[in-house]
């Protein structure tokens, strides 16, 4: 199946099904089967049969009536030769795994049902089903111009196809947006181009320009890099930044990635005056947000691009409910947070990567050169069994057996570390858009959309190819050698089964995974105009439930009745969070933080322009240097937002406090340890 690029004009969302490609002459069987079976994975027999498929997918070969991969093409045939390789080394190391136990099951896209499904995904399941709910119409609130387009967009297509089944009455979108017609149309949504973290600025427009700064998050090049460098700002959504809507065609045909590391551009985010927000900064219930809003702005994104958005539709994903291999992310977690309270990646993934990065760093080809299989199959045995008994002997683990059970854990996990759902948008951003700047934007916003259990995992995993590429001085192995070897156990998730397409795709793959490594201190980072829109859901949110309340005369005698008892409030000893009452005598720019751990509980702090989180920080430290407690003198403290507009925020250090005052002034500030 070809992904076709459309206007924007007329662009819906549609599934992608890996289950039912169309038949190709000639093409009747996956391309991974045609290779011969090895009689050693370690042999270097096999380098010449990798070298052999290089070539046949490298030569015009192919049947004319299945175009070859533009990133296919862009590759000479010994560049690719890694990724092939390790193709074959997959191949061998499934021959005895059932077919049945790799197959995920997908549903049969029925017109209507992806619209409705999209917009259950974005959290509009309001507009379907007509209940007048309070985060659907607080998301609404919120949109911006493009993705208010995007929501008409997909509402028109779910009620015209409704309408045509007969089904029930639906809402017309003319009620939803207030507009004259159905068409999509922009002004009855205002937008202003919001600061980092919550103020309007009207009519700012994103600036890019070269800049040179320390108090910015730095992803670039250390060698050979560019002298230019870009800034990348986080205050304007994505797709209200495009303003020229880009031609809609291909990459040309002898368009080329180039495999050095100085190819890729420097990037940089310059920190604003309310820091920088790492994923785990938010709670759980804000980053659900996050990701309501990100496939919002994902979908606008490739909308403004003339992009279609494609996505799988999986019913059914089977796995193992126990042991350590083939087991969902989400069971392995629970079962590993009965021993762990708290723990966000995998036992058994961390103790892999540990002993990794402990003695395999420097090992030549790590990662690239193969384990013995019969060593992995039986320390594979040995693991199921003695892993959670903590008698496995890891001293008898060598250092390229054990990246092949890291490989092997990544390729057998039953849905894709990056999702099965979303693999052909990864794709679909390098196949059409040829921009590394907008590739970057959507990498991002897929980060962002991530199953929470998916996203640690990942980044644990980046973690250590960075670490990996950094000492490529030792083990021979650079940026691109580290994206070839991986993109296969990532992307090919069938398996033997892999198909015409997914071999294509080759460079493509190489290429996503080379920029999950270089930028993932950006990927990380949750977009402050998503933030922005967070905090405008959860004030709509509680202005519709005081509304409400308002009408309610059982409510307001309670409250009465409650306000009557609190007239001498007193603090309840060791709680972490604190009603608004208790500051509602303080005066403007002075905020009280609590840091329950600490000997001197509570401290009222005038704020000026220039009080940073980190000043605070060191004046609770200072006043409590010598009270606090051994165990808390060990745990790195941060200064917490809770509440207000927001659910719970760990603020950078170096945020200027009265604006994030400024922002929220119904929150409250509390010291605490960050969670790991």
């Amino acid at each position: 199946m070809t992904m076709e690029m459309k206007d924007s004009g007329s662009v819906v969302l549609t599934a992608y099904h890996p289950h039912s490609p169309a038949r190709i002459p000639g093409m009747e069987q996956s391309f991974v089967q045609d290779i011969p079976p090895s009689h050693s994975p370690t042999s270097r027999k096999s380098l010449s049969r990798c070298r052999r498929i290089n070539r046949m997918l490298s030569n015009e070969s192919v049947p004319p009536a299945f175009s070859r991969s533009n990133s296919q093409a862009s590759m000479d045939s010994t560049s690719m030769e890694d990724f092939w390789c390790e193709v074959e080394s997959i191949k061998e190391s499934r021959e005895d795994v059932s077919e049945e136990a790799m197959l995920l099951e997908f549903k049969p896209a029925d017109e209507g049902e992806l619209e409705a499904e999209w917009l259950q995904d974005v959290g509009l399941s309001t507009l379907i089903s007509g209940a007048e709910e309070e985060d659907g119409q607080a998301l609404l609130s919120t949109l911006t111009r493009t993705q208010a387009a995007a929501v008409q967009k997909r509402y028109n297509t779910y009620t015209q196809t409704l309408r045509k089944k007969n089904k029930h009455t639906v809402r017309d979108v003319r009620d939803i947006f207030g507009t004259s017609d159905s068409s999509p149309t922009f002004e009855t949504v205002p937008v202003s181009p919001v600061s980092s973290n919550g103020i309007q600025l009207p009519g700012q427009k994103p600036v890019w320009k070269s800049v040179s700064s320390k108090s910015c998050l730095d992803c670039g090049i250390d060698k050979g890099s560019p002298s230019i460098t870009e800034e990348l700002s986080y205050d304007v959504s994505f797709s209200e930044s495009i303003t020229v809507l880009p031609k809609t065609q291909e990459w040309p045909k002898n368009q080329r990635f180039k495999k050095e590391d100085s190819a890729l551009p420097k990037f940089i985010v310059r920190k604003s005056r309310f820091g920088l927000t790492e994923v785990g900064d938010l709670s759980p219930e804000d980053m659900k947000k996050i990701r309501y809003l990100s496939l919002l702005e994902l979908t606008a994104f490739y909308d403004a691009l003339g992009v279609e958005l494609k996505r799988n539709r999986v019913e059914r994903v089977r796995g193992r409910e126990n042991g350590l291999f083939g087991v969902p992310l989400t069971v392995l977690l629970e079962n590993d947070q009965k021993k762990v309270p708290g723990i966000k990646v995998p036992l058994i993934f961390q103790k892999l990567l540990l002993k990794l990065e402990e003695t395999g760093l420097e090992t030549e080809g790590i990662l690239r050169v193969p384990g013995s299989a019969s060593r992995v199959k039986n320390l594979h045995q040995e693991l199921e069994a003695k892993f959670y008994e903590d008698t496995f002997d890891w001293d008898q683990v060598r250092n390229n057996d054990a990246a092949g059970l890291l490989k092997m854990f990544i390729r057998e996990l039953p849905s894709p570390l990056f999702t099965v759902e979303y693999l052909p948008a990864f794709i679909t951003l390098v196949e059409k858009i040829s921009k590394i700047k907008l590739q970057l934007q959507a990498l991002h916003l897929l980060i962002m959309l991530m199953p929470e259990a998916n996203r640690d995992t990942a980044k644990a995993f980046l973690q250590f190819l960075k670490k990996v590429v950094a000492n490529e001085g030792k083990n021979k192995m650079n940026l691109w050698n580290v994206s070839m070897i991986v993109a296969p156990n990532l992307f090919i998730y069938k398996g033997k089964r892999a198909n015409q397409q997914e071999m294509q795709a080759a460079a493509t793959t190489a290429h996503i995974v080379r920029l999950l490594i270089r930028y993932q201190d950006i990927l990380w980072t949750v977009p402050s105009f998503l933030i922005s829109q967070v905090r405008k859901m959860n004030e709509a949110a509680m202005n519709n439930s005081k509304r409400q309340l308002m009408f309610d005369k059982g409510v307001r005698k309670l409250l009465r009745r409650k306000t009557m008892e609190r007239e001498r409030p007193e603090r309840p000893e060791g709680a972490v969070t604190f009603p608004p009452y208790l500051q509602s005598d303080i005066p403007e720019g002075v905020i009280r933080v609590y840091a329950p751990l600490h000997s001197k509980v509570s401290m009222a702090i005038q704020l000026n322009s220039q009080t940073k989180a980190k000043d605070i920080l060191a004046r609770f430290h200072c006043e409590n240097s010598h009270g606090s407690s051994q165990n808390m003198r060990g745990q790195i403290q941060s200064l917490y937002e809770i509440g207000g507009n927001i659910g719970q925020h760990c603020l950078d250090p170096d945020a200027f406090m009265l604006d994030v005052y400024r922002a929220n002034p119904q929150a409250e500030w509390v010291i605490k340890p960050k969670a790991s």
